[in-house]
Parts: C-alpha cells; structure tokens; sequence
C-alpha cells in the first residue's frame, strides 16, 4: 500500500521550516536559517523542503498534500496548537498558546482529544504578551524575536520594583489571563518602532543602546517584565484548567519558550504533566500544520499511551555520514585522528574532564532553537572558569548568559528540584542547595538551571559520553550549549562545524568518529 506524505509549511513571518510526515508520523523537520545561515530566516524555505524530502528518500512529485501554516489554508494559531498537542504523549489535554501574533491572534487555548483539537477561545491583537515581553526586550537593548531569551537571563540579576507600575499603566490583567495594553505607549500597532517617548518617559530612561553597559535599572526592569510574564502565564493556565478540566496541558508559542515561567507553572500550578512544543515560536507551525492535515483533515487515528511523545527527541534534521564528514576532512586538508566508536565516549569525557571546550557534531540536527546533543558545545560544569570562558571567548556573548546543564535522567532530582523529564531544556529548575558548589557553570545568579535530562533510547552516544564522564568524575553532567557564536544559527553541516571551531577557542571538535585538535590545524580561517 502506497505510503501518504504531508509537508508542512511555515514561512514570511518569523522562523520558517519545513516538517515532512509519513504516514502520520514525524519523518523530517528543519528551520531555514539553518542552511541559509540567516538567523531567523523568514523566507519560503526551499532548503529545508529540500532536506526534508531528501531525508525521506523521495522529490517532491511524490507528495501527497502539502498543508500552510497561515490562510487561506489553515488558521495560524491552530497550528500552533496541532504542534503542542499532536506529538505530545497525551490522549486529552488543555491547551495554551501564547505568542506575538498571527492573523491578528495573540494567544489562544482549548482542549485535545484524540484526533482533534478544539480551541475555545482568542485573544486578539494589538494585546499581546509576546509583543509586551518583546517592548521590554528592545528597550533593554536586545534584538527583537532573537534577545528574549537574554531578557530572561537578565533577569535574575535586577528587582522587580517595576511590577505595579507596569500593571498599573501598561497592562490590565484580567483574573482569566486576558490582557489589554494601554496602547499610547506603544507604536507596533501602527508602525516599525516598537514603544514611543511615553514609554520613556513612564520609566524616565532612553533605551538603552546595545553594546553598552547595562545599569541596574535596566536589570530591574528585565526583572519586572519577567515577573509580570509569569503573573499572566499563571492566570491563563489556571482559567484554561477551570475551563478545560484536564489535567495535563500543551503548550506552544514564543511564550512557550520562556522556560522560567514554564518551570514555575509546572512546580506551582494546577497541572500534573506539560509537554512543551521544543519548536514551540514559528518553526513548530510547519509541523502543526502537517499534523492537523492528518488527524483533522483526513481524519487519521492518533496512538497515544500518555507516556511517551513523538517528537522523536526533537533529532529530525539532516545527518551526515563519516564517509561524507571524511569527504570534506580530506577536501579542505584538515588534520584529524579516527576514533573507534567506543573510542569516542571515552575521549569525550576525557576532554571535558581536563577542562577543555570541546565541539560536538553527531547525528541528525536539532529542531527548534535548543541545541539537545547532536550539535552542541560540551564544557565541565564543576568549573570556577567555565561560563565566563564559553561566553567570552567561543559564544562571544554577554557574560550574564547561563549555561544548561544536560544530566542523565536518572540522577536529575540529586541535582535538581525536579521530579519529570526535560529532555527539551525547556523547563527552569532549582539547583538543589547542597549541589550548588559543585555545578558553579552551571548554576545561575538566582541558584537555578535550565535542565534537559537525558535517557539512552533517545540519543546513546550522548547519553554514554555523559555516562562516561560521570564515571571518570563522579559528576553525572556537563554544560551543553549551542554549538554557534552570537548571531548565527547553530551549525548545521561539517563545514559549519569546522569553521565555527576555528574562529573560537574551541580546543577539540569531534565530528561523526573524527577528533580534530586546535593545535593541529593551521591559522585560522
């Protein structure tokens, strides 16, 4: 019987992908930027369709249907629902969706069962929390849809002694989680420029110009706006409880991301078990869009068993063989030494135990923005040096930035307030108090990390190289960050790879079963 294929969509407005199903199930999905080398690349993304119909060994002539994330195919916001609850491992859930905007929808939720997604109810533009957070994120002196998560980061760092006045002037917060902006602050609604000189003034600051020191009061602010978010976030799952009556919830959209507020939800609120969307901003609706066309348009059996979710750990981009990793090696003349495949855990561990930052390339690409063990920097999380080393002088980013943690599964809660899975880093948890001294790289200013825990089905190199370290160090992870600098999207290929390493100060790259040392290579590129 011929198999029945479904690409999915996103592009024209903020990160476009591709996904590619098979039979219903999830055979490919990557972000454009990724082969652009154009962060956040919004156009139609012929690459990543390119990828995707090649990883599934079929052109495009053999597609069955092809489904859009926007009109006039499909509503913007269902998809992003289809990409919360569709993959996840429950049979019924609430859902929440909580972003800027699409088709003039800023949040929405519903409910989940089986094949079928129902949303309830919408929140309309020009009330957005996404383009609330996304006003402070710019008047803090970060890139709009790319600085958030440094937003996030900062926060820690400042007080919220902003909180009532933002509510008082900015933003009228309902019991339910709705919101209404006082719009005299705002220009986004009616032009390019995010806030206007009322926002000013009401803070009695400029902007703050990127680059420059950040003053305390800017922190403060960060801090504010964060725990506004948080406020909202919390109204809105608790009125989608009430409503939905279930316990379990799916979450998408760029607020998804916010993975403070996710932790806190989780630890605080009114639901048992969140499965977040790892693609949860943009991305995550080509992905959407394919599932709704299969369990809603086509009516398709959804098998589910409320434990694990089909997302395949989020690994659905390209891979590159060692014979091709080998081609390019011997191409561009580059000295390297062959490892056994039991050989690389070993080393691995060996590497990161001795302090040394070590470039990780291995298997299918990561989708959505989370490097999760096949395109990561691996660094020691027991290190004084650690973080400052990373941020400086291979991310070169803000110092401020923390670090994720990736622990093996079963050793998570000795480390960590956390008693679930976080294989998609996307939840912010308390480093247990008696294991902060131990994890300095790691551990935030506000004595928090966002964990991802790792399981050997889902990735086994990954989890034996952790494995391995731990057994050389007694220390059960390591820092995983994403393997690219500031401003460009995490590699993608072993020429991104090499080059990426080489313009750091990186001190190994393994590729696929290749050790390439620092030392050993010529000047740099």
């Amino acid at each position: 019987m011929k198999s029945t294929y479904i690409l999915g969509i996103s592009a024209f407005y903020h990160a476009a992908a591709a996904a590619l199903l098979k039979d219903g199930e999830i055979i490919a999905a990557a972000q454009e930027e990724r082969f652009t080398r154009i962060k956040h690349d919004y156009n139609f993304p012929v690459n990543a369709i390119k990828s995707c119909l090649k990883q599934a060994g079929i052109n495009s002539s053999e597609l069955d249907y092809v489904a859009f994330d926007n009109k006039p195919f499909i509503k913007h916001h269902d998809p992003h629902a289809g990409s919360a609850f569709f993959p996840s491992p429950f049979k019924e859930a609430a859902i929440l969706t909580i972003n800027g905007f699409g088709e003039r929808i800023s949040a929405s939720y519903g409910v989940g069962l089986g094949n079928s997604i129902k949303i309830k109810a919408e929140f309309k533009f020009p009330h957005s929390l996404g383009f609330l957070y996304s006003a402070f994120t710019h008047y803090i002196g970060f890139k709009v849809n790319s600085g958030e998560y440094k937003l996030m980061g900062l926060a820690p760092y400042g007080k919220d002694k902003y909180v009532d006045l933002i509510l008082k002037e900015i933003l009228d917060l309902k019991d339910d989680g709705s919101i209404k902006l006082n719009l005299k602050y705002f220009n986004y609604h009616t032009g390019f420029v995010t806030m206007n000189e009322n926002f000013y003034k009401l803070f009695g600051v400029p902007p703050r110009k990127p680059e420059v020191k950040i003053e305390q009061m800017y922190m403060d602010l960060a801090c504010s706006v964060q725990a506004v978010t948080e406020r909202a976030v919390f109204k809105m799952a608790n009125h989608v409880y009430k409503q939905a009556n279930k316990k379990n919830l799916c979450m998408a959209g760029a607020i998804a991301l916010n993975c403070v507020a996710s932790g806190k939800l989780l630890r605080e609120g009114p639901f048992e078990r969140i499965w977040i969307q790892p693609a949860a901003s943009g991305a995550g609706s080509a992905l959407g869009a394919a599932l709704i066309a299969w369990h809603m348009r086509f009516g398709k059996e959804r098998k589910v068993d409320n434990v694990t979710d089909a997302q395949k750990a989020s690994l659905l981009g390209p891979a590159f063989s060692d014979e091709q990793i080998k081609d390019f090696l011997h191409l561009r003349k580059i000295s390297y030494k062959k490892l056994k495949d039991s050989e690389i855990p070993q080393k691995a561990a060996e590497i990161i135990a001795e302090e040394k930052v070590l470039g990780w390339f291995q298997g299918r690409m990561e989708f959505g923005p989370r490097a999760l063990g096949n395109r990561s920097i691996l660094g020691d999380p027991r290190s004084e040096t650690m973080r400052q080393l990373i941020n400086l002088k291979i991310k070169f980013r803000e110092s401020f930035r923390p670090f994720a943690p990736a622990v093996l599964e079963e050793h998570a809660s000795e480390y960590f307030d956390i008693n679930c899975e976080s294989p998609y880093m996307l939840l912010v948890v308390p480093v247990r108090k008696e294991k902060r001294s131990n994890i300095p790289a790691v551990t935030h200013v506000d004595y928090s990390a966002r964990v991802q825990t790792v399981k050997r089905e889902d990735n086994p190199l990954y989890y034996d190289t952790i494995d391995a370290f731990y057994k050389k160090t007694g220390c059960p992870l390591v820092i995983n960050t994403s393997f690219n600098v500031r401003g460009e999207p995490i590699v993608c290929t072993p020429e991104d790879a090499y080059e990426c390493f080489m313009r750091t100060n990186m001190d190994y790259l393994i590729m696929g079963s290749f050790l390439l040392g620092k030392h050993d290579q010529g000047s740099e590129i």
